[in-house]
């Protein structure tokens, strides 16, 4: 479902940077666990992503304040200064690198199709020629894998996750397209009613954003090489991510 950006370069002896204990604020969409969520009980966002910042900022010195904003303007919100960075597990594209910058990938994450139980057995084959439809929060790019996968035609892409699937579960459209990583999370929270049908779609890498020229890039790329470099990202994966 997920794989690993592991190609650390070996350890040196070089330190990293220290940015003073700054406070950073993070703009998440916080809908989407496990990769960031937030918790009912205590009304704090958690998750992967969460986990990840705050392992960087624990090697260079700074804090992490998530802010929840919507995904459809969270890169104009970043853009206006609302907050210094955007970790809601963005795929990394060549079209978005044009107007803002990224981390080096932090997970590889493949697109999956969630569908209602009773269509479990549909095939990326029965969506491609039978002309079911797909449906994905619009300007993402699930999005754009579910037009590459049944035609724009077929694809209904909505302002929010919710609403699609509530039209998967009226049976508006057959499928949504979904980050991989947060497949198991979904069958568990749609338990009986939806499940992933298809797995392993496209693949992308996810990386935190920054604005153009933004400074910070680069100390959090020192910070995320040491979490890899010292096992503490392999542990995190385990933690969301592994058999328990």
């Amino acid at each position: 479902m997920i794989a690993l950006a592991l190609s650390a370069l070996a350890s040196g002896a070089a330190h990293a940077v220290d940015l003073g204990g700054q406070l950073l604020k993070v703009g998440s969409d916080t809908t989407s666990p496990p990769m960031e969520s937030v918790d009912p009980a205590t009304g704090q966002v958690v998750g992967f992503d969460v986990d990840v910042v705050n392992a960087i900022c624990a090697k260079i010195n700074c804090q992490a304040e998530f802010v929840t904003t919507g995904w459809d303007g969270i890169f104009t919100a970043l853009d206006q200064g609302n907050f210094d960075l955007v970790a809601s597990g963005v795929s990394i594209t060549q079209e978005r690198k044009k107007a803002m910058d990224f981390s080096d990938p932090y997970i590889v994450n493949s697109q999956a199709v969630l569908v209602r139980v009773e269509d479990q057995g549909a095939s990326l084959d029965d969506f491609k020629t039978k002309g079911k439809k797909l449906s994905a929060q619009a300007n993402t790019t699930d999005a754009q894998v579910a037009e590459g996968v049944v035609g724009k035609e077929n694809v209904v892409a909505y302002d929010s996750f919710s609403a699609a699937i509530i039209a998967l579960k009226n049976k508006d459209v057959d499928g949504v397209v979904i980050n991989g990583a947060n497949a198991a999370a979904y069958e568990r929270e749609f338990a009986g009613e939806l499940v992933v049908g298809i797995k392993d779609l496209e693949s992308d890498p996810l990386g935190l954003v920054f604005r153009k020229g933004d400074a910070n890039v680069a100390a959090f790329n020192e910070g995320l090489k040491m979490i890899k470099d010292d096992g503490t990202l392999d542990q995190l994966v385990d933690k969301y991510w592994g058999l328990k």
